[in-house]
């Protein structure tokens, strides 16, 4: 898909707006950074699973830039005011989310003086195109942290952007393929950023057969087409922690190949995982349960009780999941995959992310009605 992005310094806001993000925790997030210097109330809502979660962890430091707020608890529906006399801040992201970062870092384009933000390890698009629109951005990268610096108060000029094919849409087809026998897929065009491709670092050492080709870089990103084959032994694995921030959207997938793993596999530090559309650890775990999986969660970690010989032969009910698409399409991969009668509610909630999903499932060889 190709996206014209013109940006500017000055944006022109009618009053009495009501900008609605549907499910997306990334645009509330971002677009509350730019409405720092909104000199109109904005009011920001979500359909009912976003407005369930949390937004101090953007509103706190986007106050500090001279913003006002008022919110449900830190919860949808948010109305914000800017300033016109934004100030820079010091910021520590200790969470390892790249949202919140973004929305810091939106904000001090538009504000004089220095920003500075000290970041845990997240993914670094935001970071890749600053550098690429040559703004003012010094990064330090260290072993667990980044140190983000902005000078604010530079026009942007306008460009052109190629969107690459995304690595959590392409994931539900990479597991698809691995756990399917005598299967291989090559997915062309994808962007594989080293912060976003955990779950390749992970398939890999559970022994699936991935390979990167015709490897590039694109206006700062690197992009790939990958190439994944099934295999025959699937290894458990202890994951290492490491790996939680550039694969968290991915782990429900993830948790799939663990159950067709010969042993125990351990996932530890998984607390953002419920920090998503759903509680997704524990609709991880019961989606688990439902195949017939042992599995042991606590302190926001997960066992799982692999089994290659996973096979079912039941009726399985997938419902009340708050619409979220992941655990939606990742249903939808475990049916295919492992057998049984599924009834999964909700396929709309596929809209959110990916409309054409169960098409191209379909195109695939997948029986879906």
């Amino acid at each position: 898909m190709k996206l014209i992005v013109t940006v500017s310094t000055v944006l022109l806001i009618k009053k009495k707006i009501i900008l609605n993000a549907g499910n997306s925790g990334t645009l509330a997030r971002l677009i509350l950074g730019l409405l720092v210097h909104s000199k109109s109330k904005i009011k920001i809502i979500g359909d009912k699973s976003l407005s369930k979660r949390d937004f101090l962890r953007v509103i706190k430091p986007l106050k500090k830039f001279g913003a006002n707020f008022k919110s449900n608890s830190g919860k949808l529906p948010i109305l914000i005011k800017g300033t016109s006399k934004p100030k820079p801040v010091n910021f520590f992201e200790n969470k390892g989310s790249a949202q919140c970062k973004s929305s810091v870092m939106l904000a001090a384009l538009n504000t004089p003086g220095v920003t500075i933000i000290k970041a845990k390890k997240s993914r670094d698009h935001t970071e890749l195109l600053y550098k690429y629109l040559n703004l003012p951005i010094e990064v330090k990268n260290e072993k667990k942290h980044d140190f983000i610096k902005i000078l604010g108060k530079k026009n942007i000029s306008p460009l052109n952007y190629k969107i690459p094919s995304d690595i959590s849409s392409s994931a539900f087809f990479i597991i698809l393929t691995a756990l399917s026998e005598n299967s291989k897929l090559l997915i062309k065009n994808i962007n594989v950023n080293p912060t976003r491709i955990g779950i390749l670092k992970i398939l890999k050492l559970m022994g699936i057969n991935i390979k990167l080709k015709n490897k590039r870089n694109y206006k700062g990103e690197k992009i790939a087409d990958v190439l994944v084959k099934s295999v025959n032994r699937i290894k458990p694995i202890n994951c290492p922690i490491k790996f939680n921030s550039a694969a968290i959207d991915e782990f429900l997938l993830i948790f799939l190949v663990a159950a067709k793993a010969n042993g125990v596999s351990y996932f530890k530090n998984l607390s953002e995982l419920n920090q998503k559309e759903s509680p997704r650890l524990r609709w991880g775990s019961k989606i688990l349960k439902k195949i017939g999986i042992k599995n042991e969660v606590q302190d926001n970690s997960i066992k799982i009780y692999g089994n290659p010989n996973l096979k079912i032969n039941k009726n399985i009910e997938i419902k009340k999941f708050l619409k979220d698409h992941r655990v939606f399409m990742t249903s939808v991969v475990a049916a295919l995959c492992f057998g049984g009668n599924w009834t999964i509610f909700n396929k709309d909630a596929i809209n959110t992310s990916f409309p054409s999903f169960l098409s191209k499932v379909k195109s695939l060889g997948g029986k879906i009605e």
